[in-house]
């Protein structure tokens, strides 16, 4: 059974929906009926491009992350979603000029509120506070998309990769950071090999040490002015 919101999770929807005041009372009821807390172990898929259409998420805890897939397997990350965040892609099938595939991961141990499709698109036609809380989504996720891009086109790797760690640093609290290889190639829509090659060549010069899932920052000062 789906657990049923109980009074601190409905607290959290009201706190973290910008245009839950702006709704009428009976729509504001239907929320605290059909919502869901679902929850979600690290690694876990919660949305699998266009197959899936669960609705609208706020992250309740931990961390998600939006990644797009190429026909090859391949993975970039285009943005992560920390705690009152909210995920519109997972409910992309209600929008009609919205055609763009991503998969959302738990990078960790998650919890998420659900609004159901059913439910989100009727208020997103009835409530203009809810279409207009749409399209300010809309702009700011594209423009994450944006950033993604222009770094894969037209940044070398190396700032690319600095620019990745002095993020995960951000998210993370600490410059001790719990990362494979392979995790950085997955995030960054690269081989596995590239990414060792360059951590290597940080280590050379001082910037990182390196060690089994670890990676240290030990001069964030030449990180920064290597990422620009």
């Amino acid at each position: 059974m789906v657990p049923i919101l109980d009074k601190e999770d409905f607290q959290f929807l009201q706190e973290g929906l910008p245009f839950y005041t702006q709704l009428e009372p009976a729509q504001q009821a239907r929320l605290r009926q059909e919502c869901a807390r679902l929850s979600y172990r690290q690694g876990d898929k919660l949305h699998r491009g266009s197959q899936d259409c669960a609705g609208l998420m706020l992250v309740r805890s931990g961390r998600l992350r939006v990644y797009i897939l190429s026909q090859s397997g391949r993975e970039i990350t285009l943005y992560r979603l920390l705690e009152w965040d909210i995920c519109l892609f997972s409910a992309a099938c209600i929008f009609r000029d919205i055609n763009f595939e991503v998969w959302i991961e738990a990078e960790r141990g998650s919890e998420v509120i659900l609004i159901p499709t059913a439910l989100f698109g009727e208020l997103s036609q009835q409530n203009i506070a809810v279409a207009d809380t749409v399209n300010h989504l809309i702009a700011s996720r594209f423009s994450d998309v944006m950033w993604v891009m222009e770094q894969v086109l037209f940044m070398s790797f190396d700032k690319r990769l600095a620019l990745f760690l002095l993020e995960q640093q951000a998210i993370e609290g600490s410059g001790q950071l719990e990362l494979t290889h392979d995790m950085i190639a997955n995030h960054l829509g690269t081989a596995r090999e590239v990414v060792t090659r360059m951590l290597k060549y940080f280590q050379s010069e001082g910037m990182v040490r390196l060690s089994r899932g670890m990676i240290e920052i030990v001069d964030e000062g030449r990180l920064r002015a290597l990422a620009g």
